[in-house]
Formats: structure tokens, sequence, C-alpha cells
């Protein structure tokens, strides 16, 4: 019961039941329309019939006598079918006819009447009144009423029970054909509510599953590519992004709680240094100050997570618009040529103009500014060897290419994937400042604007290419 409760509230289930329901209410209207314009047309076809043969018998009374009459009755009536004939004297005694008796006011004014009649079965089949124990039989009659010009009483009719008749059979394989409309129609909304629960059961149990904890849980898909399919598939890449996220989540929480753990630690210290007793002024202000510098990188740090988070969560601090890419490369480049200048390096620029994109100019331009950072954090100089920085912008087919590339030591090709993610830093970095989000923020600014971030080799060093869809 709880199961059938379930698929009657289903929408398939419903949709059928209303949909055999419209459809049997049009069939009976129509189906009945066609019954009784089919006993009209009948009804008229012997009305007709029998209008035809009053007047040619008031014809042949006329023209041939009364015997002339009595001779055709006699004959119609003597044949099998169902045909009414009854022709009687002015007294209305029968002379001849098929029937045995009539309703006296048939016989005494003149029209058209309806009545149920007693038939001699002889005249239906000659052959069989001897072996019949029913001689007589039962009928409904259709009649006309006239006065022949000689003075006889005329009535001629049909029997309309074989008209019934049929009304009956068009009504009895109505009623079938409904009932099996009916019945193939619940059967088919059934087997349909059930396919369309077994496919939103599949969804809610994997759906249990993922609110269980177990987050790799995925909807499955079919080949049919039907609307569950898609509903599936985007079901999936939700779960997908919703990993992700909380993967991403946990990571950062682990990395937070450890990387942080050390700079707290060490602003605890210098404070608790700071208020010992017999501290000069000289201790305690040099101590306040490394609790400034120390607080001025966690702030930086939890900035960099904030912004992250933004990035990878879709909401940029300003909503997309359409920005000159152009000039804000060309900006960055040039803000930073000094600067590169100081660390004897140099910066060369191939940036095309006119580039024109959907995006955030604060993040972007805080992408890059990363991205030439650590090519000048991480460069290490060589006797011999001029150090430069490349940076180009440039359109390649449907996308657009920021690539920043230098000639420094490198990233190893096993490590280019691991130093996205957040807080890593490889040994060699660990002497150097920062908190190893650089890189993290560069790949959710190339995701919000759906691009990519990818790090190759570029013989000697390494290229940073952010393609974003142009």
């Amino acid at each position: 019961m709880f199961r059938l409760a379930q698929l009657w509230r289903t929408t398939t289930v419903r949709l059928t039941a209303l949909f055999i329901a419209i459809f049997v209410i049009f069939a009976v209207v129509l189906l009945g329309l066609i019954t009784w314009q089919t006993s009209i047309q009948l009804q008229r076809q012997q009305t007709d019939a029998i209008d035809r043969e009053a007047v040619q018998f008031k014809r042949l009374d006329s023209d041939g006598g009364f015997r002339a009459t009595i001779i055709a009755v006699q004959r119609l009536a003597s044949q099998p079918g169902p045909g009414i004939y009854y022709l009687a004297d002015p007294a209305g005694q029968l002379i001849v006819g098929n029937v045995t008796d009539l309703p006296p006011e048939v016989l005494a004014e003149p029209g058209t009447y309806s009545f149920n009649y007693s038939k001699p079965r002889l005249f239906d089949d000659p052959d069989g009144e001897a072996d019949d124990p029913t001689p007589q039989r039962q009928g409904y009659a259709m009649v006309r009423s006239d006065k022949l010009p000689s003075g006889l009483i005329l009535v001629v009719g049909r029997d309309v029970v074989e008209r019934r008749g049929f009304t009956a059979i068009v009504l009895q394989w109505f009623a079938v054909g409904a009932g099996g409309i009916l019945l193939f129609s619940l059967v088919a909304g059934v087997l349909t509510a059930v396919r369309v629960l077994r496919r939103i059961d599949t969804i809610s149990s994997t759906s249990n599953k993922i609110m269980s904890g177990n987050l790799s849980e995925r909807v499955p898909v079919t080949r049919r590519n039907d609307e569950f399919d898609a509903l599936a598939t985007n079901l999936n890449l939700m779960l997908d992004r919703i990993e992700k996220l909380m993967q991403g989540m946990k990571e950062v929480t682990d990395n937070v709680a450890h990387d942080l753990k050390t700079p707290l630690t060490r602003l605890r210290n210098q404070a608790e240094s700071a208020l010992r007793d017999g501290q000069g002024e000289e201790t305690r202000k040099q101590a306040l100050e490394t609790t400034i510098e120390e607080s001025d990188k966690l702030i930086k740090t939890f900035n960099a997570l904030l912004m992250i988070a933004r990035a990878e969560a879709g909401t940029p601090s300003g909503a997309l618009s359409e920005i000159d890419l152009s000039a804000v490369v060309t900006d960055v480049a040039e803000l930073y040529g000094p600067l590169a200048e100081d660390e004897g390096l140099t910066i060369e620029t191939d940036i095309a103009e006119g580039i024109r994109i959907n995006g955030n100019r604060e993040l972007l331009g805080q992408a890059l500014v990363n991205l030439i950072e650590n090519a000048l954090k991480y460069y290490e100089p060589e006797a011999g060897k001029a150090g430069r920085i490349a940076v180009s912008l440039k359109r390649d087919g449907s996308k657009v290419r920021i690539e920043v590339a230098d000639n420094g030591p490198g990233i190893a090709a096993e490590d280019r994937g691991r130093v996205i993610e957040r807080f890593v830093r490889l040994e060699k970095s660990r002497t150097e400042p920062g908190s190893g989000l650089g890189l993290s923020l560069v790949a959710a600014v190339a995701q919000l604007h759906k691009g990519e971030l990818r790090l190759e080799d570029n013989a000697p060093g390494v290229r940073a290419v952010v393609e974003l869809p142009g």
C-alpha cells in the first residue's frame, strides 16, 4: 500500500490518470454522438422507406383497385424481413398482413405510431413453424397508418429491434474498447512511474550515502541520454565541485593550523619576553616592532586566503566586466621594472595591444603580480649570466595567453603540480619570506575566469602560463 501511495504521488501517474480521464470522456462523448447520429440516420431511412411504400400503395389502390392492393400487401407480408404490413377493412378487420394485433388507435386515426407487437414466426421463417414451440415473435414497431382511396385501412412499418440491436452492439464494443484503453493506460502509467521511481530512488540513495559522509559517491549515468542522465551528469559535476571545495577547505584548515602555529608562537614569546621584569625600553620596542612585523605577515596570509576563497567560490570583490587586459599587463610590468633592475634583472615585454576580455581587473592584476614576484624572489644570480623575466600577452585562437618566464633555476617536473597547492613551499624556498599561497591565488583567479594555470619548462627556468577564454 505504501508503494502504491508512492506511485500515486508521482507526477507521471497523476498526469497519466488525467490523460486517461480526458481521453475516456472524449471517447465516450464522441462515440455517443456517433451512435446517436447513426440511430437518427437509420430511423430517418426507415421513416423514408415507410413513407415511400405508403405513397406507392395509395397510387396502386387508386389505379388498380383494392384487389391489386390486397395482392401487393399479401406478397410483401409473406417475405421475411423487418417489414410490417396490415391491411384491414373499414371496420378494422384484418384482410392480409404479417401482424396479428394492433393498438386500436392505429386503426382509428391515420398517423405515425410506435408500439410493441406480436408477429407470427412463419413470416420470418416459413419452414420453421412446425418445430418452433413459440409461434409468435415479440417486436417493437414503427408504423404509418393511412386510409386508402378504396376505404381500406393500410398500416405499413418496420421492426426497429434490429436497429436497437445495432446500437447495443456499438455500445458493447465501445465499453470493451474503453475498458481496454483504461487498463492499458493504467499498466503503462504504473510501469512508467515505477521506472521513474527507480531512477529517483537511485539518486536518493546516492544522496543518502553522500550525506553520511561518503563524498566520493556519484549518481549512476545510463546510456539512454535522457533527462535523468542530464540531471545525473549535472549533479555529479556539482558533487565534484563540492568535494573539491571540501577537500580544499580541509587542506586550508590543516595548513593554517600547521603553518600559522609557528608565527603565533613567536608572537607570544616576543610579547612574553618584553613583559619580563628588568627588560629595557629598547628591548620592549624591538619586541613590539617584531610583533607588528609578524602580525603584518599573518594579515597578508589571511588576506591571500580570503582572496583565494572568493575566487574559488566565484564571488570576486568586484563584478566581472569588460577590461583592457593589455593595459593591465603593461601597468604591472612597468611597475616592477625598476624593482627588477635593483635585483639585477630585466623585464622584457611582448604585449599585444587591444586585447579586451570579460574579467576582474583587481584579481588578474594580483595574479600577474604574484607571478612576477615569484620570478624575482627565487632567481639565483650566476656569474656571466644576465637574469631576465619575459612578460607576454597574446591571442591564440579563441584563447588569451599571459606568460611570465624566467631563466632561473626552475621547478622540477614532479613538483610543478604540487606547488600550486596552498601553503606548499619547496625546500630551497623555505629560507625566503612567504606563505606558499601565491601560485594558489593565481590558479584560483584563472579558474574563476574559466581558464587554467600551467607551469612549463623554460630551459632554463620556468614558464608560468595563464590561459583565459578570449
